[in-house]
């Protein structure tokens, strides 16, 4: 069994297992009546939602790509749907694609581009620990919300993530900024393998050193990614918020920053296509938070995996054919990175070339 079949057999054991939870307890009959009664609608909103969100996803990482290559907003657009649709059938092979399929069309290096990822995602919990900051400490609380010991478990739980985005941050500034001192010492380390494993491993890391230059952009372009993630945070809040209402919720727009809180850590649960961690947040977001039926809750959370996963899947497919790749390619990309003596190809082979004297002399 390949790398990524036990990923996906272990994860679809941890799903099932969620599923059971989620499902527990649920009456069947009222479930159905409240898909039956959910507005078409706000439904329809979901998915208008969901399109605006990967649009704002590719319009931010051209930002961040912007000090290493100009790219297309199209391919951008492309590649982010490709890859978040690889990501929903072989778990976390986005971060794997995304930066392969924009680096091969552009002078490039994968490893720079990975570096790009590692920034939004960064980005990305920054936003998500703000607008929660902002729901706790600023926005009036919800007349449904309810009080008990999560709330003040979600607290802690933002205040370490916080802490712990904030030295990731300055890690990678520091290795962005110091680049060759750091790259002095890890090379001292590399010293000790065989120079075949050493000098690639070399030269992506100084790949990826280049591939933070976005954090040495002037104070304005920063503070414009930081409103572009907003902007996809708040279309992903819209999506829930649309979703709550077709279901007769009517809890405040501000509601939806909390359940994003939640999501956060029921999709980092590593099971395909998020299912059963999503499900299992979205319950206990609405169900603990804001009291409502656990019937109601389900059928929510059900509407909106559904409603948010679909159109990637979709448009992930059409657009997989058009860049040249099959789900084999994928998760073959996922189980076998290229070794480590083995130049790549595409556009990284000439700078393979190139670094390859440099590299190898600080191994002599």
């Amino acid at each position: 069994m390949s790398p990524s079949h036990r990923r996906l057999a272990a994860g679809a054991v941890l799903a099932v297992a969620l599923l059971f939870l989620f499902f527990r307890g649920v009456d069947w009959p009222a479930l159905r009546a409240a898909f039956r009664a959910a507005d078409p609608l706000f439904l329809a909103g979901v998915v208008a939602a969901t399109i605006v969100t990967y649009l704002a996803r590719a319009w931010r990482w051209g930002y961040l790509l912007a000090p290493l290559a100009r790219v297309p907003f199209f391919r951008l657009f492309s590649a982010t749907l490709v890859g978040f649709m690889s990501g929903l059938l072989v778990p976390r092979a986005g971060e794997v694609v995304r930066p392969y399929l924009v680096a091969r069309h552009h002078s490039l290096k994968t490893s720079a581009a990975f570096a790009s990822i590692i920034l939004e995602r960064l980005v990305d919990l920054i936003t998500v620990l703000l607008l929660f900051f902002l729901y706790l400490y600023v926005l009036p609380p919800p007349a449904a919300q309810t009080r008990g010991p999560l709330l003040g478990a979600l607290k802690l739980g933002g205040a370490l993530a916080a802490a712990a985005a904030a030295a990731i941050l300055a890690l990678l500034f520091a290795f962005h900024l110091r680049a060759e001192r750091a790259m002095a010492v890890l090379d001292r380390a590399l010293f000790r393998l065989p120079a075949r494993l050493a000098v690639p491993a070399s030269r992506a890391l100084r790949s990826f050193a280049s591939g933070l230059a976005v954090l040495q952009a002037s104070p304005w372009q920063l503070v414009a990614i930081l409103g572009q993630s907003f902007v996809v945070w708040l279309a992903i809040a819209a999506g829930l918020y649309f979703c709550n209402r077709a279901f007769g919720l009517a809890l405040p727009f501000h509601s939806t920053f909390l359940l994003i809180a939640f999501l956060t850590v029921g999709v980092a649960v590593p099971t395909p296509g998020t299912v059963g961690g999503f499900h299992e947040a979205y319950l206990l977001a609405l169900t603990q938070a804001f009291g409502v039926s656990r019937d109601t809750a389900a059928a929510a959370g059900i509407a909106s995996h559904a409603l948010t996963n679909l159109p990637v899947l979709v448009l992930g497919l059409a657009f997989l054919g058009r860049e040249g790749l099959t789900m084999g390619k994928v998760a073959k990309m996922t189980d076998e990175p290229p070794k480590s003596g083995e130049p790549p190809k595409g556009p990284d082979a000439s700078a393979y070339v190139a670094d390859v004297p440099a590299a190898e002399a600080s191994f002599k």
